[in-house]
């Protein structure tokens, strides 16, 4: 049998050994969230069916990843941009600095058409300044591709399980104006819309 010295060697060995797994965990997804990029050669259509490009938008943006059949946290992180919304344009900074981009994971289902009703149940101006994404339905399997590719990019997965209700990743992120990663935060009840302003203000200046 050990001694109560060695036992103490044999512990401390031990929890070392967790604790550098855990800072070395810990150290590549910080690595993999900060390295995070949106490519600037993907385009989609918007909520009126006009093409957006990442290239050519060069302002700081909030990344939001839906579908409007999502009975719980979407519209819930829908519902607190918007009041994150008002808190940016009291500062006089929505819009010209920051922007909202909402992209659905649903392309075949959220038209154009449908992702302006889905706009209209939030009040949300139908504008420049909150852009909704989906994908064109004449090019529908490249532009799912396409979404795939976004959400990947920024470590955002999700996947239908058949019967249209996704399972997904619950955080938003916030990019830079070359689509770097910047920040993220829990969807749904867990967001924080005063955390999120801060972080943007704090970016802005």
């Amino acid at each position: 049998m050990l001694g109560g010295e060695n036992m103490k060697k044999v512990y401390l060995i031990c929890s070392l050994a967790v604790f550098l797994l855990i800072t070395a965990g810990i150290s590549y997804f910080l690595i993999r969230d900060a390295s995070s990029k949106v490519p600037a050669n993907i385009s989609l259509i918007n909520q009126n069916g006009d093409s957006y490009s990442f290239g050519d938008d060069k302002k700081l943006k909030l990344v939001e990843f839906i579908y409007t059949n999502c009975p719980d946290i979407c519209p819930t992180t829908t519902q607190k941009m918007v009041q994150l919304q008002g808190d940016l344009k009291n500062s006089n900074v929505f819009g010209k600095e920051i922007e909202f981009l909402t992209i659905t994971i649903d392309p075949y289902h959220d038209t154009p058409e449908v992702i302006q009703q889905y706009m209209k149940a939030f009040e949300i101006p139908n504008s420049d300044n909150w852009i909704f994404l989906t994908g064109d339905q004449e090019n529908i399997k490249a532009d799912q591709k396409k979404i795939r590719e976004v959400a990947e990019s920024l470590q955002f997965q999700y996947k239908d399980p058949g019967n249209g209700q996704f399972v997904h990743t619950s955080f938003t992120y916030l990019i830079d104006e070359n689509n770097k990663f910047i920040s993220k935060f829990p969807m749904g009840e867990e967001f924080d819309k005063q955390e999120v302003y801060e972080e943007i203000m704090n970016e802005i200046k």
